[in-house]
């Protein structure tokens, strides 16, 4: 099996995550994508993370209908800093004759990643260019992700909502049901559902 990995706060999830999962299916002919909210992220703080369970929720209403997209609560169970290692390492355990590959942006290959040399054994990376960052134009082409360009981030759902402004169209229409039902994100401290 072909399993690609996904992971992110998902704070929420939106389009762009969604675009990017399948265009790296159909290029890359993954079988599976799993989509993985992080517990607490080891780049970036914390603040304004609502409670991983509710994350999950919304990556599960956001993928309903994709048969090859999966979301899972790996890191939420092993709790702690969401080191990707230790996920990839778990899954490559659980799943030893699945090929993992992951799905990142361009971005994310300046940061500096814990048990990288390790993590390039178990994984083959796929990489995404993004609008207003780096480019994936150093990546070997084999191993491009070619996407639509979205100019789309979770912060600025975060903010739309607290401002009241609409995310229709920016978000699966579940998602943002579930975000106006629960009055996620209307304030700027840690919710829980």
């Amino acid at each position: 099996m072909r399993l690609g990995i996904l992971g992110g706060t998902f704070n929420p999830i939106h389009l762009g995550h969604l675009v990017l999962a399948e265009a790296a299916r159909e290029q890359h002919r993954l079988d599976e994508i799993w989509f993985i909210p992080t517990a607490l992220p080891p780049h970036k703080p914390a603040t304004g993370l609502l409670d991983g369970r509710v994350r999950l929720a919304m990556v599960r209403l956001a993928i309903r209908g994709q048969r090859a997209f999966r979301a899972s609560d790996i890191e939420l169970r092993l709790g702690g800093i969401s080191y990707t290692l230790r996920t990839a390492q778990t899954i490559h355990r659980e799943h030893p004759r699945a090929t993992l590959f992951l799905i990142v942006g361009a971005d994310m290959l300046r940061v500096r990643w814990f048990g990288m040399d390790e993590l390039r054994r178990l994984c083959t990376f796929l990489v995404a260019g993004r609008p207003s960052g780096p480019s994936a134009a150093k990546v070997p082409a084999r191993r491009r992700i070619a996407m639509p360009s979205l100019e789309i981030s979770s912060s600025q759902l975060r903010e739309r909502v607290r401002t009241r402004q609409s995310i229709r169209y920016l978000v699966p229409e579940p998602v943002e049901r579930y975000i106006a039902r629960h009055r996620l994100y209307r304030a700027a401290t840690k919710q829980r559902v």
